[in-house]
């Protein structure tokens, strides 16, 4: 199946729940809510037309130009992406998903955004969640084990984040 074909598989069956699509990139993707998203994987992987079986990873990008002068140019709102690659082994397709998130969960700063875990749908997901969490601070609500996978327990915010500020030291260590 081509990118088109699969997309059309999934207006065909979620309408209105699929928000956009974009075809002609690299990689095409389809956007969905976060509420929608366990239902969409599961179609994903279970539909004999579709047949995602691999979850190959999933990332996390911080859409934010720090930059007061910049941020007007941006062309874009603060937000917070987490990007699913599937791969279909049956059928050999891949397709993109991603999930638009507020930067901080009702817009108070430091409370993390949530998003549905998909442990359930591929264990695979659980390091690749547990990656995101630790280095772009998205919380994956029902996930079995969301701790930090590459910082120390007592690390303090989330690396990958665009206003996070490296420590000058950590446990005795010069970082700067």
């Amino acid at each position: 199946m081509t990118p088109a074909d699969i997309v059309a598989v999934l207006e065909q069956k979620f309408a209105e729940r699929i928000k956009s699509k974009k075809l002609d990139a690299i990689d095409p993707f389809v956007q969905v809510e976060p509420a929608n998203l366990l239902e969409v994987c599961l179609f994903l992987r279970d539909d004999p037309r579709l047949r995602f079986e691999f979850l190959s990873d999933i990332s996390g990008v911080d859409y934010l130009e720090p930059d007061p002068k910049k941020a007007p140019k941006a062309g874009f709102e603060p937000h917070v992406e987490v990007v699913y690659h599937f791969q279909s082994f049956t059928h050999k397709h891949r397709l993109t998903l991603k999930i638009s998130l507020p930067r901080w969960k009702d817009n108070k700063p430091g409370e993390l955004p949530e998003v549905p875990s998909v442990t359930s749908v591929w264990q695979a997901a659980n390091w690749h969640e547990r990656e995101v969490y630790d280095l772009c601070g998205v919380w994956f609500s029902g996930h079995p084990d969301l701790r930090r996978i590459l910082l120390s327990e007592d690390w303090l915010g989330h690396p990958l984040r665009k206003d996070y500020e490296f420590p000058l030291e950590y446990h005795g260590i010069r970082g700067r």
